[in-house]
């Protein structure tokens, strides 16, 4: 065999047969390549009928007329089923073209191409796999001739260096990179095209078409041969590793950042000096971070004034309603020729184009960034000087514990980088921290008269959340030449999804009444956790704030100290300084509690304000609960009421201080209340303002509290409640309507703990309790399961010894509920246990040390 064209053509593969048939329909001449596809030499095929030899018994009356018809001069093609030689008669398809001809004679004959199909079907999956593999990469694919022009790319390619992919074939890496790193890969592809090693991730850079963005690539190359070895070309597989490379860039800013953070940790703060503290600062982030900076501190935290930082801007804003007075206390530059400041100390800030000078006191216009920034709080971007020097700054309040107590400036010059989003972040950090630090010098300034932050500090965070109601308040103090401190209110969740809402006033001025009102309000919630009933709460805490108000906690008679013994004060000077005590810890009270499942809030007073009720379509109305004597004066029981709420109806709790003032009756006060209450429905923030805004409150003479809470109530499908005879199959009987109930509610994560809670508190309940059983579901924020019975014995948890087979079941609960505890019924006892309902996160499973606790 001799070729002239290069090895590997299609014919190499295909190896096509031929063979010709005469006039009689016999085989006339027989090809090489047909002796090895039929397996038959020429000497056994010449002079054969072709269909009797080769196609299979059942379809050669089929072929006969098929010969027949090409004698007639048709030609044909079809897929012509045969016997495969050496394969233990195994049928082959071979596809078969005949074309007609003529002898010498002029008689018909016939020629016949001959194609083994399987190797056509082989040529046609290696042909689709090679398009797919090419066609459908989601990288960019090209693949360069033995001259480095573009042979073929695909159209991911394409959509990036755009047109379509046909358009780029003849195409150079000219054509796609600037010239230094055109010549780079160029060479790169030569040295892969002579020497066949694979390059990968070569780094490119280049701009994005139609844009001067610039873009990374990273290209792995490869030489190409064909079948016969030959090299062909290089593939290249390009990837756009742009965010990668910025990825790796903020890392690399972000370790930077960290490391300057970790400086100013070591050297912000070492001495309580504000100046030293502002200098501390600028030492840091000069030149690490910036090229100017500058500090201001307010003048009020500077001179010691005996105010918050939060009024000093108000304290000391200008007529023109400019930013209160700030201290230039520090100022530094890494730029030799920044721009002039004005001399230091001189005291007054220079022209409009010079910033202030160290040690001046200036104010920042209402309207410019700085000002901006000292009230928001927030970090803003200053313009850049007309002289065009500085080109980025940043103006940073500095804010610790949510005050402002100055202003740092940074700012960079022409021919650094602009500040950007990641170092907003840090600026606001390195402020936060001298900030920090200036604020603990400050604090060594105050005195004990700040009560009024200390009563701020005790009310309860943000707005308060119940189940079953919607909840808004307000607190308005006494101004400060009154020096009241002593109106508190709580919210205070309850077993059983039950809340308690708490309103009290301590009789006294400044930090005495503000110490008091904290030392009640812990006792309140203390009391709280115990579960006890509103006119038991009030009862021990009348007990509480008389103990809070007897001199050295106790009294002693006169002479028990005898002859020679120490000298006690006399009974006048002992009775002064009781009296002198009463005023502070003499407060009122009022206790509530509230049931979502039942709508019914149980209500003690302990000489309050009377709650106000409106309900829907109704006037507003005073709650009728015994008033009780002020908390401290002791000798009177408290009574409770309860009452039954409507959906939706509203209910207020508040301090004197709304209704009553040296100007308007408490009477005329209370009747103002019910009339605005009485008034159009609206949002309860909106409510709220409504009625502070609309009485006639005198504000400044007293504080205010002022409670609000929308009833809601749990929907019935929110609760289950069954009632079960005593008796043993009542556990499981427990088991299975918690699990139905949970199911239904779509809480299959909690079956099986519930379950097991279920059966363990049930069980106590038959073994220690007393009559029947009662079982209650709660869905609401969480899941809550109580079990009543009517014993008065209540459970305790205690540690079982080793031996026992028993008597761990309060541990389970304990281990497995969030939280669990027991309170008493008119009637009995309450076990209760809660579990948070499922986030999606799989629960947490017990440790190896919580089991075996138990033993």
């Amino acid at each position: 065999m001799w070729q002239s064209s290069p090895p590997g053509s299609i014919y190499d593969h295909i190896k096509v047969a031929s063979f010709s048939i005469g006039p009689d329909g016999l085989i006339e001449q027989w090809s090489s390549r047909a002796a090895g596809l039929f397996g038959m030499t020429s000497t056994e095929a010449v002079g054969r009928d072709p269909v009797e030899a080769f196609i299979p018994a059942e379809l050669r009356s089929g072929g006969h007329r098929r010969v027949g018809e090409i004698l007639d001069g048709k030609e044909w093609t079809g897929l012509v089923p045969f016997r495969i030689p050496g394969e233990g008669g195994a049928h082959g398809l071979a596809e078969v073209y005949v074309m007609p001809s003529l002898t010498a004679r002029g008689e018909r004959a016939a020629l016949c191409i001959v194609v083994d199909v399987r190797a056509l079907r082989r040529i046609e999956t290696d042909l689709a796999a090679s398009q797919a593999i090419f066609g459908q990469s989601p990288f960019g694919f090209v693949l360069f001739g033995t001259d480095l022009a573009v042979v073929r790319a695909n159209q991911r390619f394409a959509t990036v260096f755009g047109g379509a992919a046909e358009d780029h074939r003849g195409r150079t890496v000219e054509d796609y990179l600037p010239r230094p790193e055109a010549d780079r890969l160029t060479a790169t592809l030569k040295r892969v095209l002579e020497t066949g090693e694979s390059v990968t991730d070569l780094q490119l850079v280049g701009p994005a078409p139609r844009t001067a963005e610039r873009r990374h690539w990273s290209m792995n190359l490869y030489r190409v041969h064909s079948g016969a070895g030959r090299p062909v070309g290089v593939a290249g597989l390009a990837t756009d590793v742009t965010r990668r490379h910025i990825a790796a860039r903020e890392a690399a800013s972000a370790r930077r950042n960290l490391a300057l953070l970790n400086e100013a940790s070591a050297r912000i703060g070492n001495s309580l000096d504000l100046e030293t503290t502002a200098r501390e600062l600028l030492d840091v982030a000069v030149p690490g971070f910036c090229d100017l900076a500058s500090v201001d501190l307010y003048q009020g935290l500077l001179t010691g004034e005996e105010a918050a930082p939060g009024s000093w801007a108000s304290a000391h804003r200008d007529s023109a309603g400019g930013s209160a007075e700030l201290r230039r206390v520090a100022h530094a530059s890494a730029v030799a020729d920044a721009l002039p400041t004005a001399v230091a100390g001189s005291g007054a800030p220079g022209p409009d184009d010079l910033p202030p000078a160290l040690g001046s006191v200036h104010r920042f216009p209402f309207g410019s960034p700085c000002a901006t920034a000292l009230r928001s709080g927030r970090a803003e971007d200053v313009p850049g000087d007309e002289m065009g020097f500085v080109q980025s700054t940043l103006a940073v309040p500095m804010v610790a514990h949510d005050t402002v107590v100055g202003l740092v400036q940074f700012s960079r010059t022409k021919g650094s980088e602009p500040f950007g989003e990641r170092d907003r972040g840090l600026a606001t950090e390195l402020a936060a921290r001298a900030a920090v630090c200036i604020d603990n010098a400050r604090l060594y300034r105050r005195e004990h008269e700040r009560a009024l932050i200390l009563q701020r500090s005790l009310l309860p965070p943000g707005d308060p959340e119940a189940a079953g109601l919607d909840i808004a308040c307000r607190y308005l103090p006494g101004n400060a030449a009154t020096e009241v401190g002593g109106d508190w209110f709580d919210v205070i969740e309850l077993p059983g999804h039950r809340t308690a809402l708490v309103v009290g006033d301590v009789m006294g001025r400044g930090l005495r009444a503000a110490v008091a009102m904290g030392e009640l309000r812990t006792a309140v919630r203390t009391l709280a956790l115990l579960d006890l009933e509103p006119a038991e709460v009030l009862y021990a805490l009348d007990e509480v704030a008389r103990g809070l108000g007897s001199p050295g906690g106790g009294e002693r008679s006169e002479g028990l100290g005898g002859s020679g013994g120490a000298q006690w004060p006399s009974r006048a000077a002992q009775k002064s300084r009781e009296a002198d005590l009463s005023e502070v810890y003499l407060a009122t009270c009022v206790y509530a509690v509230y049931d979502p499942v039942t709508r019914r809030c149980t209500i003690a007073n302990a000489g309050h304000m009377p709650p106000a009720v409106v309900e829907p379509g109704r006037p507003a109305r005073l709650i009728d609960v015994p008033p009780g004597m002020p908390l401290g004066v002791g000798g009177e029981p408290f009574e409770e009421v309860e009452v039954e709420l409507a959906e939706n109806a509203l209910l207020t709790l508040y301090t004197d201080g709304l209704v009553e003032s040296r100007d308007q009756a408490l009477d005329e006060g209370l009747e103002a209340l019910r009339s605005v209450l009485t008034g159009p429905q609206m949002e309860l923030e909106d409510a709220c303002d409504f009625v502070l805004s609309t009485l006639d409150t005198e504000h400044g003479e007293d504080d205010i509290a002022l409670l609000m809470a929308r009833i809601q109530g749990l929907p019935a499908e929110a609760v289950g409640d069954w009632t079960l005879p005593r008796e043993p199959r009542s556990v499981g009987r427990a088991r299975e309507l918690a699990r139905s109930q949970l199911l239904a509610w779509d809480l299959d994560d909690l079956v099986d703990t519930t379950e097991l809670l279920v059966s363990e508190l049930v069980t106590n309940a038959l073994r220690y309790g007393e009559g029947e059983i009662r079982l209650r579901l709660l869905r609401d924020r969480t899941l809550v399961c109580e079990v009543w019975d009517a014993g008065l014995v209540q459970p305790r948890r205690r540690r079982a010894r080793d031996t026992d087979e028993g008597g761990r079941g309060l541990q389970l609960v304990g281990l497995l509920s969030a939280a669990w505890g027991t309170r008493r019924t008119p009637r009995g006892k309450t076990v209760w246990f809660e579990l948070a309902l499922p986030d999606g996160e799989p629960a947490a499973e017990l440790s190896v040390e919580q089991l075996l606790s138990m033993y």
